[in-house]
Parts: structure tokens; sequence; C-alpha cells
């Protein structure tokens, strides 16, 4: 059976591309708005110290849920090559596999937040004032992780298909049900940032239900059927090989920014708060790297099941200018008006300052993060995750680690912790290029369809 899906293998490459990364990038943007909402509400209903207690989230929670979504990661690559290949029992078999994986990682994500948090915490040197509520918030945030975990498997299933448009719509719903209960919770009810947390891990429940819902009921050969979901250990080793790169590469890195946290951490909750704000505003500015990356991602596997490689050379090349190019006018708009977009979360001028300063160390250098991911989405799609996990662990964790321990030591400063960033920004893309203009990656696809063709002739 032929499925009616969104296929990225046929007519314009432009349009088919942008068509599948505008609703990625409205979904992301609908999703960092209500993770926003959550920084504005505390800060300006329950203060600076509620502020900085969420502020400080990001790195842990990518830590905690960045291992099982790399690993989502590889089932969305097989996936996609199976849709394009039209092998849809391989394909059906891969996402039951997933959708197992989901809920076992979601339940064993849950044990660990609730049970390590304070650990964790403690770990990064959170200020005791702030220590109380920043548990509080964590741990109220990891009894909803398997939401967050299954939501990225079902989306990660829909986009593997071309399907863009259902994840938004149901992220558009669940971001207005995250809005209302913020308000009501903390603004109206007064319940503490912990409720910040419940609102979230509510909304989050909302649309995984939905996208759940969505793949139970669909005619289309993606559907998932209860009694198939377990592991199908061909699937599944599939998906740890070319997942468990990503999963690896994703935990060691919110590892090292963990380090970066640490070291804010010690400027004291107005550098805590400042950071945290901008890395709300960070998320933003991101979005078009993160959807064209995802897009690449998707382009490339079911093109390369395909067999069009011509496609994806030209697909691949209009997704990096359009990315690099529009991340660096953000960068430069975030320049211009960093003291007002910090102000919108805290309008205290020593969290202004620390805010705004952090933000123009880094936002210029947005078009290498561009570079660095689009180049890793499509090396993704294309099976070869090892080599993005490699780069970045090399540059994002390693160099930026040792960069900061020896820094610090000599100028003790925000400005040395927030240039960590460009630094090796810098570093991963100069790699990327090398090896993507010295490997003979895309040949290699080309020459196997010529062997298979060619021994289909003979036989």
């Amino acid at each position: 059976m032929r499925s009616s899906g969104s296929s990225l293998t046929e007519g314009s490459i432009w349009k088919s591309m942008l068509l599948f990364a505008l609703p990625v990038f409205l979904g992301n943007v609908f999703q960092q708005l209500y993770n926003t909402f959550d920084s504005w509400v505390v800060g300006n209903y329950l203060g600076d110290n509620a502020l900085a207690a969420v502020s400080s989230s990001g790195s842990l929670i990518f830590m905690m849920i960045g291992f099982f979504n790399g690993v989502a990661m590889g089932a969305g690559v097989i996936i996609a090559r199976c849709y394009g290949a039209r092998d849809y029992d391989s394909m059906r078999r891969a996402i039951h596999t997933d959708v197992a994986f989901g809920l076992t990682a979601g339940i064993l994500l849950t044990a660990l937040g609730v049970a390590f948090t304070p650990t964790i915490l403690r770990w990064m040197d959170t200020p005791e004032d702030v220590l109380p509520q920043s548990i509080s918030y964590f741990r109220y945030y990891f009894c909803g992780a398997i939401f967050t975990v299954m939501y990225n498997i079902m989306v990660g299933i829909l986009h593997a298909v071309g399907d863009s448009r259902h994840p938004l719509y149901y992220l558009i719903f669940s971001s207005f049900v995250n809005v209302v209960l913020d308000l009501l919770f903390v603004a109206v009810f007064r319940l503490g940032v912990g409720s910040a947390a419940i609102a979230t891990t509510i909304s989050q429940g909302v649309s995984a239900l939905l996208c759940f819902r969505l793949l139970l009921t669909t005619k289309e050969s993606y559907r998932v059927e209860l009694k198939k979901i377990r592991y199908h250990w061909d699937s599944f080793k599939d998906i740890v090989r070319y997942g468990l790169p990503s999963g690896v590469q994703n935990s060691v890195i919110a590892m090292a920014n963990l380090v970066v946290q640490t070291n804010i951490n010690s400027f004291g909750k107005a550098a805590m708060a400042g950071c945290g704000s901008y890395s709300k505003i960070e998320g933003f500015a991101f979005l078009p790297i993160t959807c064209f990356a995802q897009a690449l991602s998707t382009f490339v596997g079911q093109n390369l099941g395909a067999q069009q490689y011509g496609r994806v050379k030209k697909g691949v090349r209009f997704a990096v200018i359009c990315s690099v190019s529009m991340a660096e006018l953000i960068g430069v708009a975030s320049y211009l008006l960093a003291p007002q977009l910090i102000s919108v979360f805290n309008d205290s001028p020593e969290v202004v300052a620390y805010g705004a300063n952090h933000m123009r160390t880094i936002c210029l250098f947005y078009c290498l993060l561009a570079l660095s991911h689009c180049i890793a989405g499509i090396l993704r799609g294309a099976g070869k995750a090892t080599v993005p996990m490699f780069i970045m662990l090399g540059c994002w964790c390693l160099l930026r680690v040792t960069y900061i321990s020896i820094a610090m030591q000599h100028v003790n400063e925000l400005h040395t912790v927030s240039m960590a960033y460009p630094i090796t920004w810098f570093a991963s893309s100069v790699l990327f290029i090398i090896y993507f203009y010295a490997a003979d990656w895309m040949h290699a696809f080309e020459r196997q369809s010529t062997r298979e063709k060619q021994v289909q002739n003979e036989t």
C-alpha cells in the first residue's frame, strides 16, 4: 500500500522543503513560547529567586532527555529512509519499536529525574537561597518526563513521513493550555514555582496524547497498533546504531553545558537570571537553525531511500544557505536589541546587564552554529551519525570544558564563560566543512546504487 503522506522526493525542492520546514518552525516557536512564558510569569509574579530557579533549567533538562531524544533520531532516519524507498513493512517495525523504546525511556527518565534532581543541582553549585525552588521546579517537571519523551517520539515519526502540520496544530493548542494554567496556578492562586512545572507537564501531556491518538487512528501506512508495540530486535539494532551516537552526543554536550552553567552560577543569582533569560531568547533565535536541520535530515533520508542523489545535493545547498543567512540576520537583531529583550523577563539593572553582555558576546556567531547543525543534520539523514558525534563531542564538550577550566583561572569574568560558545562553534564549523568536502560519502551511495542496478540487470 502506498501511503498518501507527504513525500519530499517529488516536486519543487525549495517548495517541498519550505512547506515541511515552516510548520516545524512554527511548532518550535509555540513550544518555545510556552517555555518562555514560564519564565515570564515566574519572574514577574514570584521574583528573582524563582526566576533563577527556572532559568537554570535548560542544561539539566537537556542532559536528562537528550540521550533518549538522540536515540529517537535514529528511528527517524530509518523511518524516513524506508518511507522514501516504499518499504512499509520495515517502516512499521521501526515505528512500533520506536514507540516501545519511548515508553521504556519515559518511565526510566521519570524515576531518575525525581530521584537525582537535588544531587545534580548541588553539584551545579546552585545557590542555597535558590536551591529549594529549583528542586521543586525540576521534580514536578520530571514527573511528566514520559510525556516529553513520548511527544518527541511521536513527532519524530510524523516528521519522518513528511507530516509537520499535525504536530504544529497540537503544539498551538497545548501552548494555550500552558499559558492559561501558568496564569491560573502562579498569578491567580500563587501556588509557587513548582506549579509552573505542573502547567508545563500537563500541556506536554496534552500534545503527546493528541499525537498518539493521530497515529492510532490514521489510515496511512504508518499507523500504530497497540498490540504491535514491542521491540523488533532487527529494527532496534538499527535504531541504536543510528541513534546512539546522537544520544551520547546530546548527553555529553549537555554535561559540558552544565559546567558552563556551574560557572555562571558562581557569579550569583543575578547572573543566573540574566543568562537564563538570554537562554529563552536564544531558543527563539535558534529556531531557523533547528527547523532546517530537522528538514534536512528527513529530506536527505527520504531522497537517499528513493535514490534521488542529485535532488539531495540541490536540497542541501538550498537549506544551508537559507539557515546560515537567517541565523546571522537574527544574530544582528539580537545584538542591537539585547537590553530590551532581557528586560522583558526582569527589569533589574543588574540582571539586564548580565544578560545583555552575555547575549552580545554570543549572538553575532549564530551563523557558525547554523552551519554546524545543518551539516550534522545532513550526515544524520545519510546514516553517518558518528561523524557529528565525534566532531561535536570534541568541540562542544572537550574543547569547551578545557577552555573554561583554563581561561577562568586567568580571567574570572562572565565574558570568559560566554566566549566558550563562539570559540567552539567556530572549531566545529571548520571540521564539518573539511569532512563535508573531503569525504566521499555521497559518491558512496551513488556507487552502491550503480552496483545494485548492475546486479539486477545481470540476473
